[in-house]
């Protein structure tokens, strides 16, 4: 099966889907911390939404 995902020529290239995981990975790696204070924000916001409607 692995064998025949790297023979697999049509569509995108294991190289192209490759490299935008890379840097997928890396883009999250140097913002991780700009990403958990907007997830924060966002989850602090939704707990006082539901906190209003009780």
């Amino acid at each position: 099966m692995l064998r025949e995902f790297f023979k697999d020529e049509s569509g995108m290239g294991v190289v192209e889907i490759i490299l935008i995981i890379v840097v997928l990975i890396g883009l999250v790696i140097i913002f991780q911390s700009n990403i958990k204070s907007v997830v924060s924000n966002i989850f602090t916001k939704i707990n006082s939404g539901v906190s209003k409607v009780n």
